[in-house]
């Protein structure tokens, strides 16, 4: 439809009401529709639907006709009675009468067009006196009182023509910015949109229409008052107000009632509902997400009914809540506000507990659901049932088992997969709080962690890096043996870690298995910078266990051992390293002092044997770190 307006014109695109029917689907998918008739085909088609043998010319046709077939039988009834007449009579009377006719009508256009047949002369009347000095003041009055009559009426068309242009043409550019956005459809004189989904292969209840028509103007005296738009929309009341799909991880260890959540509505929200001249643009998105948020919740809880787990998921009202680990719950509630409520929760961003990365999670979601109900695979061949992927065609030749089958038709609902995610949430806050915990405490050695920037919902990775401060350069020459590094993958059951040696440990959630994995850690590389320095400074190792089952037995892991001899063998270093117990440094130095040897030995060559190992108290040794005290240690025994 083109409507022209002062402007230059602007074509509307309004969409038929009734689609073309599909005459036949190809073998390839194309679809073949019948062409619309033509006027002069549709013309045909209607003439051929009408019965001219019938008698459709109304009641007063059928009364004349039943009144001239009465007159008839009159005339037949007194013709009985009167004599035959000459045959021709009738026709020399109608002849007669014509005749007659037609010389009236001569007769009068002989008088229109002679004037001699008949003249009009005028009444010659007596003059009147006239007062001039009257008929001119009359005259000038009257003609004042006109002149301002119409100075009036073209002011007021001027400014209603000004006025009408203007806002014909504001309504014609508004309706074409809402034509961009949404569907629109003109039905009779009416203006109809489409808010829902289903053009994008949503498949909820709700139709989303609302009705579009041209604002009023209200008058206020001889002004006019513009309206705010040119456009008005007339949303359903269901779907006025905001919405929005409130996720929240809870622990059920802080709260008393597990089946209460604190329903809010942001301030911002409420701000933006309470104003009156809202543009209809907001109208339509506030209601859109409306419907979204609808069809989100509604989604939700049909999975939570099907899902059978051990927990069942509980929906009561406008409320799901989901059981994640013990003491932790996802609670999703869907807030609606349409400015009818009374009594309202109002939050702000500080005090909320809304995770906003679930709830863009949960559209994502939906979004891909609407998706993959537009877009199927294309069926190789053409011949082949539409829908089926690329996988499970390939099972046949590939002779798939039961199992993989299962897998294959296998597809978690959108209620599992945000499940998922926030398992993943809470493992991600505890490995971090565990981090930085682990960080603060032990000082020494460096513990650094490098998060990786790139993951997915419910795998993200960490790398853990352990140095000592001071003996990072020593990498340089013993291919990165002073650095102790694993990575750490957080699922959404389990954590797992992957050292260096391509050693897989798989752990629980529970962050104690974590922390001991990471002490564990940190007892290698003190084993592996000893060992690293030994081989710089000169001193041969003469044994290192890392799993020895020696000494007192650690609460976490084993301890590890190294045992180093001075390079002109005077001196016997080991060094003992656990988890929990720290690094522990004994030295035994050759030849052996007086006060220690036994008065049973009195030959002094037995005096070359190495000694009792005496414990050395780092606390007292010079250095900054454990590594740089026992450096100071190696070279003072080289030394003396």
């Amino acid at each position: 439809i083109i409507i022209m307006a002062t402007a230059p014109p602007v074509q509307v695109s309004v969409e038929p009401v009734i689609e073309n029917q599909i005459q036949e689907v190809t073998l390839d998918g194309q679809e073949i529709y019948i062409q619309p008739l033509s006027m002069s085909e549709s013309l045909t088609k209607l003439a051929q639907k009408i019965d001219f043998g019938e008698d459709t010319t109304g009641s007063g046709v059928k009364r004349q006709t039943s009144e001239i077939e009465g007159e008839e039988k009159e005339e037949e009834k007194t013709s009985a009675f009167q004599q035959p007449t000459w045959p021709w009579d009738s026709v020399r009377t109608k002849l007669k009468a014509a005749l007659t006719e037609m010389n009236v009508l001569l007769d009068i256009l002989n008088i229109a067009k002679e004037k001699r047949y008949m003249v009009l002369d005028p009444v010659q009347q007596e003059p009147q006196e006239q007062k001039i000095g009257g008929y001119l003041q009359a005259k000038k009055k009257s003609l004042q009182t006109v002149s301002e009559i119409l100075c009036s009426g073209a002011e007021r068309l001027q400014r209603s023509q000004g006025e009408l242009t203007r806002t014909q043409q504001d309504f014609h550019l508004e309706l074409l910015r809402l034509r961009q956005s949404w569907r629109l459809k003109k039905t009779g004189q009416t203006i109809l949109g489409d808010l829902s989904y289903k053009s994008a292969g949503s498949r909820f209840w709700h139709t989303g229409t609302f009705e579009v028509k041209k604002a009023d103007q209200t008058s206020a005296g001889d002004h006019m008052v513009k309206p705010f738009s040119a456009l008005e929309v007339s949303v359903p009341s269901e779907l006025q107000g905001v919405a929005y799909v409130q996720v929240s991880i809870q622990n059920t260890q802080d709260s008393s009632n597990i089946a209460v959540a604190d329903l809010s509505i942001p301030s911002t929200l409420v701000d933006s509902m309470s104003k009156t001249d809202t543009h209809w643009k907001t109208r339509l998105e506030s209601a859109q997400m409306v419907i979204f948020c609808k069809e989100v919740f509604a989604q939700l809880a049909r999975e939570a009914v099907q899902m059978k787990t051990a927990v069942p998921h509980m929906v009561v009202g406008n409320q799901i809540i989901a059981r994640l680990f013990p003491g932790y719950q996802l609670s999703i509630a869907l807030c609606h506000y349409t400015g009818k409520e009374k009594n309202i929760t109002l939050s702000s961003a500080q005090n909320t507990e809304h995770n906003h990365v679930l709830e863009h999670s949960l559209h994502q979601l939906l979004c891909e659901v609407h998706y993959k109900n537009l877009h199927h695979p294309a069926p190789h061949p053409v011949t082949s049932t539409l829908g089926m992927s690329k996988r499970r065609r390939l099972a046949g030749p590939h002779g798939y088992s039961t199992e993989q089958l299962l897998e294959l038709s296998d597809s978690k609902t959108i209620l599992e997969q945000i499940i998922n995610q926030a398992k993943h949430v809470i493992l991600r806050n505890r490995a971090t709080k565990l981090l930085d915990s682990v960080i603060k405490s032990i000082p020494d050695p460096t513990i650094s962690a490098h998060w990786a920037c790139l993951g997915t919902p419910t795998e993200t990775s960490v790398k853990i890096t352990i140095t000592s401060p001071g003996y990072e350069n020593v990498r340089e020459y013993f291919l990165d043996a002073a650095k102790t590094s694993f990575t750490l993958t957080v699922g959404i059951d389990e954590f797992k870690a992957i050292g260096k040696d391509g050693r897989i440990f798989t752990m629980s959630s529970e962050e104690q298995e974590l922390k001991d994995l990471i002490l564990c850690q940190i007892s290698n590389h003190h084993i592996s910078l000893v060992q690293t320095l030994s081989k710089m400074m000169g001193w041969q190792v003469l044994s290192c266990n890392t799993h020895s089952g020696v000494g007192n037995l650690e609460p976490v892991g084993s301890p590890s051992t190294i045992t180093l001899a001075s390079p002109n063998g005077d001196s016997v270093v080991a060094v003992h390293s656990g988890a929990i117990s720290g690094v522990k440094v004994s030295v035994s130095l050759s030849p052996q002092q007086e006060e220690s040897t036994s008065n049973s030995t009195l030959d002094k060559k037995w005096t070359n044997l190495a000694g009792p190992y005496k414990d050395v108290v780092l606390e007292k040794q010079e250095g900054k770190s454990i590594m740089n005290k026992i450096e100071l240690l190696l070279a003072a025994l080289v030394a003396s």
